[in-house]
């Protein structure tokens, strides 16, 4: 590609011919502010923060949207810009409900962040500011319109990426909005609530639902046994949150934190991830072995299992019908480890916490509940759990690190792969190909499944089988292979399929940012945790053995089926 010569405040820069001021500028290492411009969204020009001057024109220019040219000079630090970019922000500001001390974004708001770049201190302009009603209808996520600046960036996420289409703009000029069709509640529309709205959001106008509280009276409770569970995609991102590199490892520091303010015991919900595998894997071969229905999905993420109930009902025969790891977990708990430990499953409280704001939701399903009690009481995202440490005042980075406990501590590295996009898939194919053939697979790491790429296949030589696989990620992407399903043309007979791009560790309840380089680097952690553990494979796990020996009995058995299984809904009408 061509490049050209353009100066940036006076330096010299040679870039492509396609290049933007604001990628230009960035080349020679100068800052142009930004509200609108996300790195992993279309260019949308319409908050006019990143204004530079452009020598030879009268007007400024939008430095996200505008494409360099041979000999252009820019400069974005002169008083003008400096001035005009200060209206621009007090015009943001004067919409704006600006209760920063109250916000849940507050201390890491884009927003925030930029007046105190452009010097702002107050705001001489007249306030016009709508208080509108909060939304909190649904169990997952919670709308503060009058937080809302209007940068589309939920949009896109929501329609672009997920195909969701939940959010729109409604109403023209200054009237207009971010709201669901007709201005409903989220929980009147098709909303699977996988947050990645929040994820993009600049500002606290979307944030997840807050059940800190009720994590902090459970364990004040000294007449209740409350247990919690982990997730693998937990443990490679908090450390965001205290101002570790993208990736770090915090795994025992999580566990000390939890057991020290008062957990009666800490697990890790790698285990049932473990379990999951030995149930889906059972299943996939029962359905090739007896002509059932293929190819199957995998069922443990809960905005796709919500997607494919409102936009491709007629394909949940597809389904696993196996509960995800978190649903298992507290099924287990409630039963096989209230009979261990000769506790009733009433006095026992089961708190997750995870990567996704749509497990909130999952857990209150009517399905997930077994024997008359919910599998899981208590969700919180990752976000919530950096909250609850830093109003403990305990110093995490300062923790020494601990183990889980037994006996729903122990995992195998498969279990951990479950937090990326593909994981769920490897996992499955170490233990089928090894129960299938009674052979150890010599080549264990499927390396062509992994990365946040929205599609990837493969081909496995199972015993006398060829199975072939399919991994995507988003839900546009997930469409695409189910209109393939409804045309006869999938070809495959497993296909994994997670809500948020890039898998569990591109949560809605991640810490933000959450942009593709920051997932790419949560991903070589959790590969680097199923790298360091001494079991890889889910069926090697020796608690998960004495599980089915002592209480399950067999994969797809009857109490498996009871406690482990589920069904789905058809929600299309809804």
């Amino acid at each position: 590609m061509d490049k050209i010569i353009v100066t940036v405040d006076g330096q010299k820069v040679s870039v492509e011919s396609n290049t933007t001021i604001l990628e230009a500028a960035r080349k020679t290492n100068v800052n142009i502010p930004t509200l609108c411009y996300h790195p992993d969204q279309n260019i949308k020009g319409s908050c006019r923060i990143c204004i530079v001057e452009v020598e030879g024109q009268n007007s400024f220019s939008a430095a996200c949207c505008t494409p360099i040219r041979e000999g252009m000079k820019i400069k974005t630090n002169t008083m003008k810009v400096r001035e005009a970019r200060k209206m621009i922000m007090k015009l943001i500001l004067a919409n704006h409900n600006s209760e920063c001390i109250s916000c849940k974004r507050n201390g890491n708001c884009e927003l925030q962040t930029l007046c105190e770049e452009l010097n702002i201190e107050e705001n001489d302009l007249d306030k016009f500011t709508n208080l509108l009603p909060i939304d909190q209808s649904n169990p997952s996520i919670v709308r503060d319109q009058s937080k809302c600046i209007k940068c589309g960036r939920c949009i896109e996420a929501c329609d672009e990426i997920q195909g969701v289409g939940a959010i729109y703009t409604v109403n023209r000029g200054h009237e207009m909005r971010i709201a669901p069709a007709y201005e409903k509640n989220l929980c009147d529309v098709q909303c699977v609530y996988c947050g990645q709205c929040i994820n993009v959001c600049p500002v606290g106008a979307i944030y997840e639902k807050d059940n800190i509280e009720e994590v902090w009276r459970a364990l004040e409770d000294s007449n209740k046994h409350v247990v919690v569970q982990i997730a693998p995609a937990v443990r490679v991102a908090l450390g965001e949150a205290f101002g570790m590199k993208p990736g770090s490892i915090v795994t025992g520091k999580i566990v000390s934190f939890l057991r020290k303010i008062g957990f009666d015991s800490v697990f890790d919900t790698n285990f049932t991830a473990d379990l999951t595998i030995i149930e889906e894997g059972n299943e996939l071969l029962h359905r090739i072995q007896n002509n059932g229905k293929l190819p199957m999905l995998t069922s443990c993420s809960p905005g796709w299992i919500r997607y494919i109930e409102f936009f491709y009902p007629e394909l949940l025969g597809h389904l696993s019908t196996c509960k995800s790891p978190q649903q298992m977990f507290g099924a287990l708990i409630k039963s096989y480890h209230a009979q261990k430990t000769d506790i009733n499953p009433s006095d026992i409280i089961v708190v997750s916490i995870m990567p996704c704001t749509a497990k909130k939701t999952e857990a209150k399903r009517e399905e997930m509940q077994d024997n008359g009690y919910q599998d899981v009481d208590i969700v919180i995202t990752t976000r919530e759990l950096a909250k609850m440490i830093k109003e403990s005042r305990i110093r995490i980075e300062e923790l020494d690190e601990e183990g889980f406990d037994d006996p729903f501590g122990i995992s195998t590295g498969a279990g951990a792969v479950f937090g990326a996009t593909g994981g769920v898939m490897e996992a499955a194919l170490r233990t089928v190909y090894e129960v299938v053939t009674g052979n150890e697979l010599e080549k264990i790491d499927f390396e062509n499944l992994r990365g946040i790429s929205g599609f990837k296949e493969a081909n496995v030589p199972v015993g006398e089988l060829n199975i072939n696989v399919a991994v995507t990620n988003g839900l546009k992407n997930a469409k695409i292979l189910l209109d393939l399903i409804k045309e006869g043309k999938a070809d495959y007979h497993f296909i994994e399929i997670m809500c948020c791009p890039g898998g569990c560790i591109g949560g809605g309840g991640q810490p933000i940012p959450s942009t593709n380089e920051i997932k790419e680097k949560r991903i070589e952690a959790i590969y680097k945790v199923d790298l360091l553990s001494e079991l890889r494979k889910s069926h090697l796990n020796p608690v998960v053995k004495t599980l089915y020996e002592e209480f399950l009995q067999q994969p797809l058995g009857e109490k498996s089926h009871q406690l482990l299984h589920t069904h789905y809904t058809d929600r299309s009408k809804e």
